[in-house]
Formats: C-alpha cells, structure tokens, sequence
C-alpha cells in the first residue's frame, strides 16, 4: 500500500473516533478531555508510521504535513483550547461572561494579524513556497519562523505545518465562541426559564440528527420569513429541547462528506409515510 494512501486511512479512523466520541458525550469537558487522548494517541502511531516508512516522494511529504497532520493537531489544538476556556471561564454578570469571550475572539484576531502573509498564501491555495514550508529539515529562518520550530520534533515536523494546524483550529473556535457570545445573548429571563422548565420537552434523540434538522429548516427559511441566522436557531433549538448542540457547524462540516447527508430527515419522511399507511389499511 502506498505509504500516502495509509496516511489517510489512519487520518479517517481517527476521525471516525472523534466523531463516535461527540456522538455519545455532551458534556464539553469530557468530550474534550476524550478528543485530545484520541488525538495525542493517532499522532503518537501515526509518528511510528512516518519514522519507519517515510514518503515515497517530495509531493507526498508535502501533502501529509499541509494536509493530513494539520487536521490531527488542529482537533488537538481546538479542544485544548475548549477545556482552557471552559475550566476559566468566570461566573458573574452576562457583562463579565461577554467580556471574557470577547477577549478570547481577539486573540484569534490577533493571531491572523500577525501571520497574515501566511494566511493569504495557504487560504489562496499557493504551493510555490511548499517545498520550503513543508518538507522536513527545511527551516529557513527568513521566512519569519515561531520560535517552538526549534524545539519539535525534527522527523515528524516542519516548519509551517503548525501554523496551519492553528489556522483550522481556529476557525474552529471561532465558531465555538461566536456560538458562546449568540447564547449569552438569548439567554432566558428567570420568567421565561420557568415556563421553558413547567412545559419542558427534552430532546432525547441523536444530537447530530438535531443538527441535521435544524439546518435543513434554516434553508428552508421557515423560521422568521428566511431572516433568522442558524446561530440564532440553534440557540433556540438548544433552550427549547434542553440540549448542548457544542460546535454545530463542525458537525454540519462532518455531515457534509457523510456518505448518508440526510440520514434523519430520510427517516422522518419514511416514518411519516409509514404512519399515514399504517391508519390508512
């Protein structure tokens, strides 16, 4: 087996854990706690990998540390950062909670500031520079380098492939924390919590098949004529159904390359109908 197309089925399989693990635990902490073992382990296995067979060419080398490891740290970085915030996050007024997620927002802000260049070369799909940012043993320190390359593991890193793990651990987290700030924001009055709590109705299905629902109703537009925003929805969705969707939109990601997309709403249609056959014999 090539040694590329093995990188990958390793990549999947640890995507396929993280997937069965935000499937079956809500509690953030935990689930992060779960998703940084799951990644600290496949990268320990997948290094073994790399440090006995190598790559079979220059091309491949470079497509496994800009595109296959990066998706591995950046599930690393994102849920250290969950459980950094989580476990810091402080009490008080929704003033103190916005401000406290505000400030997290800009230090994403901050890190594009200041690795601009290397955004618009990567999100730009250049390759000029690859052999340089990609290849091992590559560090030239004209182009500006963190001072951790120094430090990383020689055979199992270059020196870009973190700053791009970084770039989609953000993106990432911005999601996260914009979805923080939306649910902040609609938070429920104590009259408004009592009556959600007297007439409680509580989501007890699949929380990705909530998130499948939730989004083909927001393309639908039958919330507010159209003009309500899915961060709004799922907000509502999460106080109305007393449920944690987490990061939506990184499930709405995994939903979109599932060979099933819609494997809820099929099932809702067939047992709509099978219920209107059934009172129909």
């Amino acid at each position: 087996m090539p040694n590329l197309k093995r990188y990958r089925i390793s990549l999947q399989a640890i995507e396929n854990k993280l997937n069965n693990v935000q499937s079956e635990i809500d509690e953030v902490l935990l689930l992060s706690e779960k998703s940084i073992e799951i990644c600290i382990k496949g990268l320990r296995e997948l290094r073994d990998v790399v440090i006995e067979k190598g790559f079979q060419n220059r091309e491949a080398e470079i497509i496994f540390f800009k595109e296959i490891k990066p998706k591995i740290v950046s599930n690393l970085i994102y849920n250290n950062n969950i459980y950094t915030i989580e476990t810091n996050r402080p009490n008080g007024s929704t003033k103190i909670k916005r401000k406290y997620i505000q400030m997290e927002l800009r230090k994403l802000k901050n890190f594009f500031y200041e690795n601009l260049d290397f955004y618009r070369y990567y999100r730009t799909g250049s390759t000029y520079l690859d052999y340089k940012y990609f290849i091992r043993g590559k560090q030239d320190i004209r182009l500006n380098l963190d001072a951790f390359v120094y430090e990383a593991d020689p055979d199992f890193s270059t020196s870009h492939d973190f700053k791009i793990s970084t770039i989609l651990a953000n993106d990432l987290l911005q999601v996260y924390l914009e979805n923080e700030l939306t649910k902040i924001d609609f938070q429920p009055t104590n009259k408004e919590s009592g009556l959600i709590s007297r007439n409680q109705i509580k989501w007890t299905g699949n929380k990705v098949s909530l998130i499948e629902l939730m989004y083909a109703l927001h393309q639908s537009g039958v919330f507010n004529n159209g003009q309500s925003d899915i961060k709004a929805i799922a907000t509502y969705f999460e106080n109305i159904f007393n449920v944690d969707l987490g990061n939506y939109y990184r499930t709405y990601l995994e939903l979109k390359i599932r060979q099933d997309r819609t494997k809820f709403l099929d099932s809702l249609r067939e047992n709509f109908i099978r219920k209107i056959e059934d009172e129909e014999k």
